[in-house]
């Protein structure tokens, strides 16, 4: 629902509304916690797609909330139209070569996770994600409206909020989630600041339309086309199958306010095709990350704490990985159930993965389309072949790109506060592969039932706890969390053949995000689990 005017006091004020801010309202509003979203944007710009990877891990998400069949339904693009990434010297041109499978888009289900990845542009996503916070009767959606300021305390935030006619209204929160993104009051209201460095040349993303894209054959059925061309390089893709296209044209060493963005995608396409230019973005890659992610009461989600650059499609997902652990969490401490000292594990927990992501894509930025151009590379002959194929070997370096299920679903939380260690190794981070792991901190390892139900379908809404052996007892710690008002739901898979094995233990307990908080035979002291899972501060006289 969206209402003229904001409350004057709310338990939780989201400002923004985009990917970071509705996911966390619909986090916390599935819970019944009261939440007002602040977005500016009344509407959504379908020619400005942004993010298009809606990665297998936040499909998992979206599954938890009902919501991943809608967003299928919805995408212009089905997963069964293509799943491959190809190189190639135009669209037109000559294949170089391809990855498979890309971004998780696989057409049958994978025993590693409940869901595929999914082509999608962001406002479609955005428009799922709107629909369903708004269905939910204790959000309340501002649209159209911004906070403009932001005062943190150790009791209550104080925000002011600016409606379109320019009115201004104060509301107090328990708690502000700052989900507006680089340009927003919410990181300069708590002192943080972005550290990092920009990309070295700007890009171009143009969204077009072609009859001739339509007509001719291409020289291949791929998701996204790398372009390396001699004049030209970057990426293109479909944006759905009625001809519309977007096309990032990188490296640009002109400033992209000059640049002919006709011309640039005929230099990709390889031939003076009809193009009708829809919308223009230019940008430059940002590798950048706050240096707190919290101040009292404010909290940083999404594009407000991190900036990465595009490739691999990890931006978007990043956002909505810290709106599920903030959001959990976050409704854990209003519903009575944790206290206040659970936040604190929020940037332990999110800011490495971040970290990482950067990184990985920031990686990328030394591999773009023209530092693989060369003058003979579309030639017919011998010449053509050779460079070809000496290219396709060159260009593995890109794998971890397309394949980084080892990012999207192997970031864990092994270090945090609110995880207990069991002794066991913890795996190495990968990149590109991914090896399921039930070690705590780790995203629980994911498997399809014999009634064709995901393990996933099977958890609470709250935790967890997984009897994997039938010796082993959950009462304990089901009685403890009872006797709390914890709510906790007890899933026996001690007789479901290879369980035990793929978990590694009797017994695991689960979070509300799917990661694992504690594995072992037997809860020995179920008060002592529940505190440090719950991150109960340890009194004074008993850390010493």
């Amino acid at each position: 629902m969206s209402h003229a005017t904001a409350p004057s006091r709310v338990p939780v004020l989201v400002a923004g509304g985009g990917p970071s801010g509705l996911a966390a309202a619909i986090e916390l509003g599935r819970r019944g916690v009261e939440v007002l979203v602040v977005e500016p944007r009344t509407t959504l710009d379908p020619l400005r797609p942004r993010a298009k990877t809606t990665s297998v891990r936040t499909m998992e998400h979206l599954r938890r909330w009902g919501l991943a069949g809608r967003l299928r339904a919805a995408a212009p693009l089905p997963v069964t139209h293509a799943q491959d990434v190809v190189f190639c010297t135009g669209l037109f041109g000559h294949e170089i070569t391809r990855f498979p499978e890309a971004f998780g888009l696989w057409t049958q289900p994978r025993q590693i996770a409940a869901e595929s990845g999914q082509q999608a542009p962001q406002p479609d996503v955005e428009v799922l994600l709107r629909a369903a916070a708004a269905d939910l009767p204790s959000v309340t959606l501002l649209v159209g409206s911004r906070v403009t300021a932001v005062t943190d305390g150790p009791d209550e935030v104080r925000a002011t909020v600016e409606g379109p006619d320019g009115a201004t209204a104060d509301v107090v929160a328990d708690y502000l989630l700052g989900c507006d993104g680089s340009g927003g009051i919410s990181r300069r209201a708590i002192g943080a600041r972005y550290e990092g460095s920009s990309g070295a040349l700007p890009n171009l993303s143009v969204t077009f339309r072609s009859r001739a894209l339509e007509e001719r054959p291409l020289c291949a059925l791929g998701v996204h086309y790398w372009v390396i061309g001699t004049e030209r390089g970057g990426l293109m893709g479909r944006l759905d199958l009625d001809g519309t296209w977007w096309a990032i044209v990188q490296g640009l060493d002109t400033v992209a306010a000059d640049a002919d963005p006709v011309a640039l995608v005929r230099a990709m396409v390889g031939d003076d095709i009809d193009v009708e230019v829809l919308a223009t973005d230019p940008w430059q890659a940002r590798m950048l990350l706050v240096d707190r992610y919290r101040g009292e009461r404010v909290f940083l989600v999404g594009d407000a704490a991190h900036l990465n650059p595009p490739w691999g499609g990890h931006g978007f997902n990043t956002c909505v990985g810290d709106a599920v652990n903030v959001g959990w969490k976050l409704a854990a401490v209003l519903r009575g159930w944790a206290p206040a000292a659970l936040l604190d594990s929020y940037q332990p927990e999110r800011r490495p993965v971040a970290q990482r992501t950067i990184a990985a894509a920031g990686g990328q930025e030394a591999f773009l389309a023209p530092a693989f151009s060369s003058r003979d590379l579309d030639d017919d002959g011998p010449t053509g072949w050779q460079l070809r194929a000496a290219l396709a070997e060159a260009l593995q370096v890109k794998d971890p790109e397309f394949h980084s299920l080892g990012l999207v679903l192997g970031y864990d939380y092994p270090d945090s506060p609110v995880v207990v260690p069991d002794g066991e190794a913890v795996p190495e981070p990968a990149l590109a592969t991914f090896t399921p792991s039930a070690h705590p901190g780790a995203r629980l390892p994911h498997a399809w039932l014999a009634d064709g139900d995901s393990l996933y379908d099977r958890l609470g809404p709250e935790l967890s706890l997984l009897r994997l052996d039938a010796a082993a007892d959950p009462a304990p710690l089901a009685g403890e969390a009872e006797r709390r008002g914890v709510p906790l739901t007890v899933v026996d898979l001690a007789g479901v053949p290879g369980m035990h094995g793929l978990m590694g233990g009797d017994l695991v307990l689960v979070r509300p995000d799917q990661h694992v908080a504690w594995r072992g035979p037997a809860v020995a002291d179920p008060a002592a689990l529940l505190d440090r899972v719950l991150g109960v501060p340890v009194p004074a006289s008993a850390a010493r």
